[in-house]
């Protein structure tokens, strides 16, 4: 599958099957962000993969929607707040965005894997912070991950046109 046809393919999946991620699975996702780039190397993240029941109930107080709690398991992708890159011109920390391409490469492993997988960021941050207590990390997004179940069913992708986003100069 080419890269436009997986990011084609892949969409928030927002309810899923009562099943487990392999761990084979799980292992080559976790590879393919692993390799993910960042600015200066500096790889100022964490990945957190919460798969017991304990821990699932935990993070699903931290977003409390019915759909979320179907997912097997979940990953919660962290900054590393002190070893992050920053740009001494303007002082702008690229933890943020190393942390979202890497959880854009586990979001598109997912999808080549046939796993469903939604960004979710609208969190409350200081319960997970209590539950999930990683010091000199702050959480970025916690991302669902399991099979798709069969009724969920993608939303048209709506995107603006090439020309609308894009300017040669």
């Amino acid at each position: 599958m080419s890269i436009l046809e997986l990011s084609q393919k892949r969409f928030s999946a927002r309810k899923y099957k009562d099943l487990p991620v392999s761990d084979e699975d799980l292992h080559y996702i976790l590879e393919v962000t692993r390799m993910a780039p960042s600015a200066v190397n500096k790889q100022a993240w964490k990945f957190v993969i919460v798969k017991s029941e304990h821990a699932r109930k935990h993070l699903q107080e931290c977003y409390d929607r019915e759909w979320f709690k179907s997912a097997p398991l979940y990953i919660i992708c962290l900054r590393d707040v002190e070893n992050n890159w920053i740009r001494q011109e303007d002082k702008k920390p690229h933890g943020d965005i190393d942390v979202a391409i890497a959880t854009e490469h586990l979001c598109l492993a997912a999808a080549e894997r046939g796993l469903g997988s939604c960004w979710v960021c609208n969190f409350d941050v200081d319960k997970l912070k209590t539950y999930f207590p990683y010091v000199g990390f702050e959480p970025v997004a916690i991302i669902p991950l399991g099979h798709i179940a069969t009724d969920c069913l993608p939303n048209e992708k709506k995107r603006k046109s090439i020309e609308e986003i894009t300017e040669i100069i």
